[in-house]
């Protein structure tokens, strides 16, 4: 069996079961935040836990530690489609210690891209495309630096409200503790 079987056989039974019915909920978020957080597996369902979120309760972007790559991406996007759209107030940028993008190096992504079959010849168009690989596939040297980058990016970003509070956080992700690194509510 596939794990795609697996997944379909399983729903097919969600759906027949009526399981969903404990989720439903509308698409606006009942805490008026919105989350923007690393797609490590480990948060999938402590950070909820440790941020006293329910189903419903916020708007959650994930993406490769928590980072705002672009100020015009579909990061940023999310998060002013969020605010002015489905009534975020707040935005929480919360990123976690051993973090996959910590010391996250090109070349090293650049050689497994490889030996799963991209081509050299790929590589090389998108560089004289002017696409600089070496930066997009760069992480940061401690998590904290992306956090502060992806509050910077977001506090600053033009087509945001000067007074959006937007705060930034590292969990623990064993523990769910939470560190606060940037009080929002403190940016005058």
């Amino acid at each position: 069996m596939t794990l795609l079987t697996e997944i379909l056989d399983h729903n097919q039974q969600f759906v027949e079961a009526q399981q969903y019915k404990e989720f439903l909920t509308t698409k606006f978020p009942d805490k008026r935040m919105v989350v923007l957080t690393c797609m490590d597996t480990r948060l999938t369902e402590l950070l909820p836990k440790a941020m006293h979120l329910s189903n419903g309760d916020a708007k959650v972007i994930k993406d490769a530690g928590a980072i705002v790559s672009h100020p015009f991406g579909s990061v940023m996007r999310s998060i002013i489609v969020a605010v002015y759209e489905l009534g975020a107030d707040e935005v929480f940028v919360v990123g976690h210690y051993d973090c996959g993008m910590t010391g996250l190096n090109s070349d090293n992504v650049l050689s497994k891209a490889k030996a799963r079959g991209v081509s050299n010849d790929v590589i090389e168009t998108l560089d004289h495309a002017g696409i600089n690989l070496s930066s997009w596939l760069t992480g940061f040297n401690h998590v904290r630096e992306g956090i502060e980058h992806s509050v910077n990016v977001i506090r600053n970003h033009p087509l945001l409200p000067k007074n959006l509070p937007v705060h930034g956080l590292i969990i623990d992700p064993e523990t769910g503790r939470l560190d606060l690194i940037d009080d929002g509510y403190a940016v005058k």
